[in-house]
């Protein structure tokens, strides 16, 4: 069988889809990626030798640039519909399997593919705030804010249809007619599917599943297959390793492929505060480029880096809070401290806090004092116990479970 795995966003929307294909080809299936064309991504693809079919614009460059005009996103979207559809039509194949995830206009192209195809279509989400549940709120976009009188999850579930219509449903229907498909009345829905997958750990995010309330058959019926991960053996660098020989475990804060206003500024922030606790700090430069401050011996750069291989050596992680991180960090056994964007990171922030293995820090831009304080916490003796002891219960087996899926 051949099976396309699609998707568009950064590096954690990519790599446990190289991870999903590494599975399938293990059991004898045929996998390719259509993602963006990051060179950083395809060189993580090409390390683990599945073939990239790149789509679309460098998401690096995207984020990095300035922000779309609200009247730019239309035409945005409808191109991102028109790119995937395109790229998933060319290489998929009818009676074959189409995984999608990303942005949404880049899953309805998929989507929208696959039905003509004749493909087994399948939407996954790489975090739980993408499906609706009475269990917690959506998304917020702010150019479409809810009223502030509405809370409850449900009522704010039911807005959310109105507000993705709003958004995509032009871009999404207009494509879909001009490709002799059906139109959908309600675009969320019908590009989620009523059985999605979730593809997280379920000791991190617990699914609570659609039940509950007499309302609960409305509710998707996802399928948590555990987080998809990409096994990585490759090595430290040699002055990497070298510094961290050269001293206590430091302390890593990165914001992975979140770019910064003030990244000399967040720098400098991180610095003081993990010097306050007497420890070393190792700085990932990421896309906010993160560099050192003073070229003091205690303080260190890296740029990627095999984080599987480097976080069981840290004090701790400060970090942004996304779904990999999150989950490579709590694998590792060592404390986090989440300083969430955007999107999901509130979220992960909310659980590592919640399960006792770190800390969530309150808002996106940490002053000295408050990330000192966030270190405190996640420093203390019962706090890294509490990692090392959820750290045992974390599944590796995810992208296993998945491949047996879709091949079943």
């Amino acid at each position: 069988m051949r099976v396309v795995l699609s998707t568009y966003g950064s590096r954690g929307d990519v790599e446990p889809m190289a991870a999903l294909a590494l599975r399938l080809r293990e059991l004898g299936a045929e996998a390719r990626v259509c993602a963006p064309p990051d060179e950083e991504f395809a060189a993580r693809l090409a390390e683990a030798g599945v073939e990239l079919v790149p789509v679309g614009q460098s998401v690096r460059s995207l984020v990095s640039g300035p922000p779309p005009a609200p009247s730019e996103l239309p035409e945005r979207a409808a191109r991102l519909v028109e790119q995937f559809h395109a790229a998933v039509l060319g290489a998929a194949e009818p009676g074959g399997a189409v995984v999608a995830t990303g942005l949404f206009p880049a899953v309805a192209g998929a989507q929208a593919a696959a039905e003509r195809l004749g493909a087994r279509f399948t939407c996954v989400a790489l975090q739980p705030t993408m499906l609706p549940s009475p269990h917690h709120r959506p998304f917020e976009y702010p150019m479409l804010p809810y009223p502030p009188e509405a809370t409850d999850p449900r009522e704010l579930w039911e807005l959310n249809i109105g507000t993705m219509n709003a958004l995509f449903g032009a871009a999404v229907n207009t494509h879909r007619a001009a490709v002799g498909l059906p139109v959908a009345d309600n675009v969320r829905d019908h590009v989620l599917t009523g059985r999605p997958w979730l593809a997280t750990d379920p000791l991190l995010d617990p699914w609570p599943g659609p039940g509950g309330d007499a309302a609960g058959a409305a509710w998707p019926e996802a399928v948590q297959t555990g987080a998809w991960i990409l096994p990585d053996e490759r090595p430290l660098p040699a002055d990497l390793s070298a510094f961290l020989a050269a001293g206590e475990p430091p302390v890593y804060v990165g914001f992975g492929s979140m770019p910064l206003r003030d990244p000399v500024g967040a720098a400098r922030v991180a610095v003081e505060a993990v010097r306050a606790q007497g420890r070393r700090v190792l700085l990932g430069r990421g896309w906010a480029r993160l560099a050192e401050v003073d070229g003091a011996e205690d303080c260190f750069a890296v740029g990627e880096v095999n984080q599987q291989a480097l976080f069981p050596e840290l004090a701790a992680v400060v970090h942004h809070g996304g779904a990999g991180t999150t989950t490579t960090a709590a694998r590792a056994g060592v404390p986090q401290v989440l300083v969430p964007q955007i999107v999901d990171q509130p979220y992960w922030a909310s659980r590592v806090a919640e399960l006792g293995i770190g800390v969530a820090h309150d808002g996106p831009t940490p002053t000295a004092g408050s990330l000192t304080a966030a270190l405190r916490h996640a420093l203390a003796p019962a706090t890294r116990e509490r990692a090392a002891a959820v750290a045992a219960g974390i599944r590796t087996d995810g992208a296993t479970v998945a491949a047996k899926l879709l091949l079943g």
